[in-house]
């Protein structure tokens, strides 16, 4: 056996995962993406921001929390591990993209791409910790966490299509409208971790510094942003319904209407019963579901064929070309 062959490739050379279960992969780190979230916002709501006063231990004496330190303790470490176990499904991931055959080097890359977010993400809020919970910087924490999501669910379409190149599915100027929905929907991401961070959830019972600035004119800003971004789902279904698109893109279009309706229901609830902790979190599960859904519509929209691959060559004749084996569809 050659010396250069590296342990992934050894694996390749005993392990065939199917394309399923590549694409089931896929979608768990979609799945653990939103945990991460969603058991970050549960730190923040608990008041265990600093529940580990420390990074990367928990106590300057302790790598893991000490029973003085209570549920606040408990609550911040379980976070952290938390981080391992999504590192496990994002390996998994990587290695059995590189183990089908024929390897998909777009897959590989971009499971590289969440492994090295997460790493980046988790250094981060290490100096979230060690500035005491500073705003801005749990502001970027979550920025993050946003962005392997969004690596993640590219990561799900790109296993369940070819390598081709992208062929779009709908007109230049439904492409640009769609794209002018993800640019308002980012907006309205970016503007609620401006509401968070000015807010009067901090993280932690003591006095954390706050951004300054008036959380309910923030709030109002969120707001209107809601209402921009549903005005163009409905002008982007309207289009797509005019134009006769396929109905998985007006579908998906849908899905996203109904996440925003219910998200604004949610934000209303909250706004109106000042912001009690519960709601609090299922509002920031709702912000991911709404980014997920947008991202749906986008990726919906073009399509990658399969690229042909070099069959075996029989004995005494050529290889010849036969279409990559198709990944299931949506």
């Amino acid at each position: 056996m050659p010396n250069s062959l590296n342990p992934l490739e050894l694996i390749a050379r005993r392990w065939q995962p199917s394309a399923r279960f590549v694409q089931r992969a896929a979608l768990a780190t979609v799945v653990m993406a939103v945990v991460i979230v969603v058991t970050g916002g549960a730190v923040r709501l608990t008041e265990s921001g600093l529940g580990c006063d420390t990074w990367p231990k928990c106590t300057s004496g302790s790598l893991t929390p000490t029973s003085d330190m209570g549920i606040h303790g408990a609550i911040e470490f379980t976070n952290r591990m938390l981080t391992y176990v999504l590192c496990v499904f994002v390996g998994v991931l990587i290695i059995a993209a590189r183990a089908r055959t024929p390897v998909r080097r777009s897959l590989t890359r971009l499971g590289w791409a969440q492994f090295w977010i997460v790493m980046g993400n988790a250094v981060v809020g290490g100096i979230v910790v060690l500035t005491g919970l500073n705003p801005y910087i749990v502001s970027s924490h979550f920025l993050l966490s946003s962005a392997l999501l969004t690596v993640a669910m590219v990561v799900w379409q790109r296993a369940r299509e070819g390598d081709g190149e992208p062929r779009d599915l709908v007109a230049r100027p439904v492409r640009q409208l769609t794209w002018l929905l993800v640019g308002a929907t980012l907006a309205l991401i970016l503007i609620g971790t401006v509401v968070t961070g000015a807010g009067p959830h901090a993280g932690d019972a003591r006095e954390v510094h706050r951004i300054p600035l008036n959380w309910q004119e923030i709030t109002q800003l969120h707001v209107d942003f809601v209402y921009i971004v549903l005005g163009l789902t409905v002008a982007l279904w309207f289009t797509l319904r005019a134009v006769k698109a396929p109905a998985a893109q007006r579908r998906t279009v849908l899905e996203l209407l109904v996440v925003l309706l219910l998200q604004g229901v949610v934000g209303y609830v909250q706004y109106f019963t000042h912001l009690p902790e519960v709601i609090v979190g299922i509002h920031m599960l709702g912000s991911c579901l709404v980014w997920i859904a947008t991202l749906r519509v986008l990726l919906g929209q073009r399509e990658r064929a399969a690229l042909p691959v070099a069959a075996p060559a029989a004995a005494g004749g050529q290889a010849s070309i036969q279409p990559e084996p198709a990944a299931s569809s949506r």
